[in-house]
């Protein structure tokens, strides 16, 4: 391109132009223009977390509901991505609660999935279903079970989703529950929220009953002042640096968030989901080489669990490492080979390099552990289809038809594979 070519309305977003935007907003009409991802400019501006160009583009007209080539619309990528407050503006400017991104989820999956719990607040707030379940078969109280650890942050995200009514008896694709997961991982603690939920909440002290009242309402700074003031009730001292360092977090204190976290580290037999809680630090504070650094540290704090590598491949994928999250996905793997939502998500990260014949092979596997699933025959085709591979695909999604239990995707697919 021409060094002076004026920069598009993308470019200005990518650059954080904010003067600039609002000049060439005030000349150009059409707001919702796309890149060749099919990405608006207000696309771009959530995927950076940037609230300030957002409000901008919003305020001209941006389609909050507008989809990319991937299916993904600003609602739903600030939901997934825990960007509360981008989520908070989207909703309050039409964004479509009930819509969902390819693999059938709303934003309640991946935050409850990603331990963000004020995003699950949020969409709590906002009534996204609470028992939805994906293409995977997962709802939000599955995603967090199985996904996460059952320590700290897990279990606040599973106790605000049991207050909404989460199903803990609501199946997966292999006809397993909530409530059977969590006894088969040994979260003892989240079996106990489950099953005996209110004598549980008895048993916390006056002082952490508030702070956690508080939490749900966004008030952390109150929350903050109650728990540093009544520090004697806490026994475990593990417990009160943990809700020290979420509530720094959420007022943006990184730096003395990860003191306090790196105090819970210390007193706390599993080290490994406080390296978490740190990394995620880093990683609002765009600070990705000592997020990287401190998901390492958890992952060799306790390396037969798959719980840290797994959140590591996730933000590997946020930061466009692909080639290093399908070496991360390789190692969960060899770890869990029965594990197809791994295979699901390497096969993802493998299409996103372009290398689709491996991308079919990972898929294969999932296809192999669960053949009714339509997700997978779909993403299996999209590959071959993009390497030429036309009538393979058009094959693939017949079978698809014939065994999968909902095919209403399945033939528009075929449709579209036919016309071109």
């Amino acid at each position: 391109m021409n060094a002076n070519a004026p920069m598009s309305l993308y470019q200005l977003v990518s650059n954080n132009r904010v003067d600039d935007v609002i000049a060439y907003l005030a000349e150009q009409a059409y707001v919702d223009a796309r890149d060749e991802n099919g990405c608006t400019a207000l696309m771009i501006a959530i995927q950076q977390n940037n609230l300030t160009l957002a409000k901008v583009l919003i305020e001209h007209g941006a389609d909050v509901n507008a989809r990319d080539v991937n299916q993904l619309t600003p609602y739903l990528c600030a939901g997934a991505n825990g960007f509360h407050a981008l989520l908070s503006l989207t909703l309050a400017h039409g964004a479509d609660v009930n819509s969902v991104n390819r693999f059938g989820g709303t934003p309640l999956l991946p935050s409850s999935e990603k331990g963000f719990l004020r995003t699950v607040q949020v969409s709590l707030d906002a009534r996204i279903p609470v028992n939805h379940a994906n293409k995977l078969g997962w709802s939000a109280l599955l995603e967090a079970v199985i996904l996460g650890d059952g320590g700290y942050l897990y279990a606040d995200v599973i106790e605000v989703l049991l207050d909404a009514g989460a199903d803990i008896h609501l199946q997966d694709r292999d006809g397993l529950s909530a409530l059977e997961h969590a006894k088969a991982l040994g979260q003892h603690n989240v079996v106990a929220l489950m099953t005996q939920n209110e004598q549980v909440k008895q048993g916390y002290s006056a002082s952490l009953r508030l702070v956690k009242q508080h939490i749900r309402q966004f008030d952390y700074q109150a929350a903050l002042a109650i728990l540093t003031g009544n520090r004697h009730d806490f026994t475990n001292l593990a417990d009160y640096f943990y809700y020290c360092g979420y509530l720094l977090t959420e007022l943006e204190r990184f730096e003395d968030a990860i003191v306090a976290y790196r105090q819970g580290l210390a007193l706390s037999d599993d080290k490994a989901q406080f390296s978490l809680y740190i990394a995620n630090c880093y990683r609002l504070a765009k600070q990705p080489q000592l997020a990287l650094v401190e998901f390492d540290n958890g992952i060799a704090a306790k390396p037969e669990s798959p719980f840290v590598l797994y959140h590591k491949s996730n933000y590997l994928r946020e930061l466009g490492m692909h080639e290093e999250a399908v070496d991360t996905m390789t190692q969960l793997l060899s770890q869990q080979p029965h594990r197809y939502d791994y295979s699901f998500h390497r096969a993802n990260s493998l299409r996103s390099l372009g290398r689709h014949d491996e991308a079919i092979v990972a898929i294969e596997h999932a296809i192999k552990h669960d053949e009714r699933n339509g997700l997978y025959y779909q993403h299996k085709a999209k590959s071959l289809e993009i390497i030429g591979r036309l009538e393979q695909a058009i094959a693939v999604i017949n079978h698809a038809i014939e065994v999968c239990d909902d095919c209403r995707e399945l033939f528009e697919i075929k449709n579209n594979l036919l016309n071109e």
